[in-house]
């Protein structure tokens, strides 16, 4: 059976990279079709209906990088060529849907509709449109086909320009079609907030480029800022019963997690940022929290504020850019299974070791360094339990507290000690991460994708696990995926 995978492998290996260099001219206009459509389902069946389709600007991606070599994405858009059958585009992305799928009330039957897009470079004549799948084993099957004409009177062309918005090139380094365009769209910012929407895009384009390998690799971006306006400031709050009128539709609470902000009015998220060429589009939210949230090749959403705003954003871009996986497993997620198990992951930073012989980064371990890599997890562990218990401990007592009718100086009192307790704790926990002995080493240390054991991530700390103000690194393994992918829109 090992022989028959391997056999397989290998020749789709040799089929995909005679198809890699697709002649753009030949199939191609330099013109932008954006498909819309809804994506319904929960656990076990989905199902995805046309919406509508429209042609758009300047194709933003590299003519010279047609196919995808990563093999990353809950999905995959594939083009096809009517007239020779070839396969002349396909990308690879993830949805909210696609998180959806992995939480409890998807598992328990509870079905939920979101919009999706599909952005593909023109075809000059009919295709074959699918929509690919991954199985519990990783392996894509079609979920969707549509055979499109190009020059259907059905699809809108129509001017993408929007009067209320303005549009700010805030970095320009030329021809998209060599850059790595990305665009960031406001969100929660009213015509009173203007002036902190450029002053927030200026902030965080220097964040961008203040860390590796955005700063060795400045000159192959174009970033814009989209000011869009709304019609309140922020976004919503549900646990706080807080909602805000905004026009990207941005929400905390997404799949019943406090932190995680996600904007879901995708129409309009592509709507303002096809205004001009883009390759990723970020939603930068004017909110004083902690927050965020990325999906491979769908969005980056986050908060302003908090003072954690800074890795909040790398983080995110991270994962929405370079497919990179969370390499924290203490924190409460939402997802049930999101790792199947003895199934080795596509994130290029999480590994389930199957075979540590082939461990995908091998050739960056570092000299010395056992696989897997003994790194004291029982004592991280140790820390990280007694913090949940602390923090469970102060709400229970609070609370007892509330219900006695006990005067608000003596909640108050209780609250300072267990803050100041869970404060010294959690600098115990981050001296262990951000002093370890092995800081900077890359081996198997055992811990990530959200769960303790039987996944692994390259090194003790990183800008995909625990936040360092201190050390934005993204680690030699993180760097070179994102390098990847930033050749992948430019080479």
């Amino acid at each position: 059976m090992k022989k028959t995978v391997s056999l397989f492998t290998c020749l789709f290996s040799l089929l995909l990279s005679a198809q890699t260099h697709v002649d753009f001219n030949r199939y191609f206009q330099d013109q932008t079709l954006r498909i819309d459509y809804y994506h319904s389902g929960n656990a076990t069946d989905e199902w995805i209906t046309l919406d509508n389709m429209y042609i758009q600007g300047t194709w933003a991606g590299n003519p010279a990088g047609l196919i995808q070599w990563y093999n990353m994405g809950k999905y995959a858009a594939k083009v096809y060529d009517l007239v020779s059958n070839n396969l002349i585009f396909s990308t690879g992305y993830s949805t909210t849907f696609s998180e959806y799928q992995t939480t409890g009330p998807a598992i328990s039957g509870t079905s939920r509709t979101y919009h999706e897009s599909v952005l593909i470079p023109c075809p000059k004549k009919r295709f074959l449109f699918i929509i690919e799948k991954r199985d519990k084993y990783n392996i894509l099957y079609p979920v969707y086909k549509l055979v499109i004409d190009p020059s259907d009177y059905h699809i809108i062309n129509e001017s993408t320009k929007r009067t209320d918005d303005e549009i700010y090139p805030v970095v320009k380094n030329g021809d998209p079609h060599k850059t790595v365009d990305l665009v960031i769209v406001g969100e929660g910012y009213t015509q009173q907030d203007q002036e902190t929407f450029k002053k927030d895009l200026d902030y965080f384009v220097h964040v961008f480029f203040s860390v590796e390998p955005y700063n060795s690799h400045r000159k192959k971006f174009n970033i814009t800022g989209i000011y869009t306006p709304s019609h309140e400031s922020g976004t919503d709050e549900p646990r706080q019963r807080r909602y805000r009128n905004t026009p990207l539709g941005s929400s905390f609470n997404t799949f019943d997690s406090d932190r995680y902000l996600l904007a879901d009015n995708n129409k309009v998220i592509r709507d303002v940022a096809a205004q001009v060429p883009y390759d990723a589009v970020l939603v930068m939210v004017n909110i004083d929290r902690y927050g965020g949230g990325g999906i491979f090749n769908w969005q980056t959403v986050f908060a302003t504020g908090s003072p954690l705003r800074d890795c909040v954003f790398l983080h995110e871009f991270g994962h929405a850019f370079a497919g990179l996986g969370d390499e924290y497993y203490t924190s409460d997620v939402s997802y049930e299974e999101f790792y199947p198990a003895g199934i080795e992951p596509t994130d290029p930073n999480v590994t389930a070791l199957l075979d540590p012989q082939q461990l995908k980064w091998k050739d960056l371990v570092s000299p010395g360094l056992e696989i897997p890599t003994e790194w004291g997890k029982a004592v991280f562990d140790s820390l990280n339990h007694s913090m949940a218990l602390l923090s469970k401990e102060k709400a229970s007592v609070i609370q007892r507290l509330h219900d006695s009718n006990e005067t608000p100086g003596a909640i108050r009192n209780a609250e300072n000690n267990y803050n100041n307790r869970i404060f010294s704790l959690r600098a115990e926990i981050d001296s262990f991460l951000f002093n370890h002995p092995l800081k900077g080493k890359i081996g198997a240390f055992e811990g990530a994708g959200y769960q303790s054991e039987g996944l692994y991530r390259p090194t003790v700390n990183s800008m995909m696990h625990r936040f360092d103000m201190n050390d934005r690194s993204f680690g030699k393994v993180n760097e070179r995926a994102i390098i990847k992918m930033i050749e992948f829109y430019t080479e």
